[in-house]
């Protein structure tokens, strides 16, 4: 039998190595944050460091489970034992089961989101049916090329996925415009309208599809508040880019030669297949809302009617094996898609441990204590967002704050402030706003920049000194008219 002070020396002793174990995961966090920003320097890719930071922070999680099981869900564990003797194997099986199975769970359904809407992107390429994009922007007017290829963009990344939308919308220009720092310039605002434009809708971007899987905004509530701040954060750097370009392009297309579309496919059946592709997404808030269902869901089962009517549509060329050669892509933005489903995977795999760890309460109540400030929070991240990658940003605070009934109360903590954590609370909108704006300040902070950086050969340095003041004063816009949205309608 353990004597009172013996018992007293083996629970500091455990807590003390409960807390170095809980560092040791948590250094391996930051330390991962810190390749994740500093990749474009290292040539190491996001997608690998992020999976290395999900793998081996469960491995030292589950080697010192027994610990972590005990001080975060010790009710939970006693049911499970069902009074029998707790042993490693039992430990393991109630982690695998009852909590990594859980973030698992969280992060498949991001990934099969993206996974849906990137394959709906594709298909809907692949037959040609943003052609109509082409046919609209083959102008030498610099400022109508700007604006139509930039609204396009915007308006098809708030439904879409904004890497592969950036690259299609990449492709067409570089294949239309000759000069490379005409592209450059171009390429900087259609990576800023996408970004934008994801950020204005529950699917547009992998943080509001997070945000809307776990209950913490509705649809309708999200786009109405931050469709405005996400006009004016790209209209605004948009129409300072076009104060740089010439008036005439130098153009590398010859006009007597284009048909309007390189396709098999008749203008109706294209029409169709982006009304299913597009009018499908629209209809994911709404079967969501009635079914209660996971979004991923919903855009599975409209890939599967876009995949059908694409069979359908191009049933002779496939039966005389003539079907048209897939449009060409650089593979670099190809292998991109896939990276992004990796990375999103393993960031949300990371901050799962750490959750776990109870480390990610400590900083709530940190923040709450010394700042107690949603809007210096959201400028905060913003900037974060632009030094290390908008998603890992983003998907930190909401590990941190999207659970309202595990908030302690204290003095610091009122009513008011509280409010802005709940279902449609204004912290995720200005979570939203900040991080996907404010990685548009770098390059190299979002997937579209990676994109734009691979194809055109853009230097960080360039970026700083022609778009990153451009893109801080339309953040700073929107941000403005975000707060002053909430302040009259809340």
């Amino acid at each position: 039998m353990l004597t009172i002070n013996q018992k007293i020396i083996t629970f500091v002793a455990k807590y003390i190595f409960l807390n170095d174990m809980t560092l040791l995961i948590v250094i391996l966090l930051l330390f991962g944050y810190l390749l994740i920003g500093t990749s474009h320097l290292t040539n190491v890719n996001k997608a690998a460091i992020a999976m290395f930071i999900g793998a081996v922070s469960w491995v030292l999680y589950i080697c010192f489970g027994t610990d972590f099981v005990m001080a975060q869900h010790p009710h939970e564990f006693l049911e499970f034992m069902a009074g029998t003797d707790a042993s490693a194997n039992s430990v393991k099986e109630f982690i695998y089961d009852n909590i990594f199975l859980k973030y698992v769970g969280k992060a498949a359904a991001i990934v099969m989101f993206l996974l849906a809407t990137m394959t709906i992107i594709e298909i809907l390429n692949n037959n040609g049916c943003f052609d109509f994009v082409t046919g609209w922007v083959r102008t030498r007017s610099s400022k109508r090329f700007l604006w139509i290829i930039t609204i396009v963009t915007f308006v098809v990344s708030a439904n879409l996925d904004n890497l592969t939308t950036t690259a299609m919308m990449l492709v067409i220009m570089h294949n239309l415009i000759g000069n490379r720092k005409q592209r450059m310039l171009i390429g900087c605002a259609i990576v800023l309208a996408a970004n934008t434009g994801g950020c204005f809708t529950v699917i547009g971007e992998p943080t509001g599809v997070a945000m809307w899987g776990d209950g913490l905004v509705t649809a309708t509530n999200f786009s109405m508040y931050l469709a405005l701040p996400a006009m004016a954060a790209w209209a605004l750097p948009t129409y300072l880019i076009s104060r740089e370009l010439p008036e005439r392009l130098d153009v590398a297309w010859s006009v007597p030669t284009f048909r309007g579309d390189d396709t098999t496919l008749s203008r109706l059946q294209r029409f169709a297949m982006f009304i299913i592709g597009i009018g499908g997404l629209w209809f994911i808030p709404t079967f969501h809302s009635l079914t209660k269902l996971s979004p991923f869901l919903g855009a599975l089962c409209v890939l599967a009617v876009l995949w059908v009517a694409h069979e359908i549509f191009n049933r002779k060329q496939m039966d005389a094996d003539l079907m048209a050669t897939q449009k060409k892509m650089p593979l670099s933005i190809q292998y991109g898609s896939i990276q992004q489903i990796l990375f999103v995977m393993g960031i949300m795999l990371g901050l799962g441990v750490v959750s776990e760890t109870g480390a990610f309460s400590d900083v709530s109540k940190w923040f709450d204590y010394n700042i107690h400030n949603v809007w210096v929070l959201g400028a905060i991240n913003g900037l974060l967002s632009s030094m290390v990658d908008s998603f890992t940003v983003a998907m930190t605070n909401l590990s941190m704050y999207s659970v309202v009934e595990d908030f302690q109360l204290g003095q610091w903590v009122d009513s008011d402030y509280m409010a802005n954590f709940v279902q449609n609370g204004a912290y995720w909108k200005i979570l939203a706003y900040t991080t996907a704006v404010g990685s548009c300040l770098m390059c190299f902070a979002n997937p579209s920049g990676i994109a734009l950086m691979k194809m055109e050969h853009i230097k960080v340095g360039w970026y700083i000194k022609n778009c990153t003041l451009k893109v801080l004063l339309g953040w700073m816009a929107g941000f403005a008219i975000l707060w002053a949205e909430v302040c009259l309608l809340s």
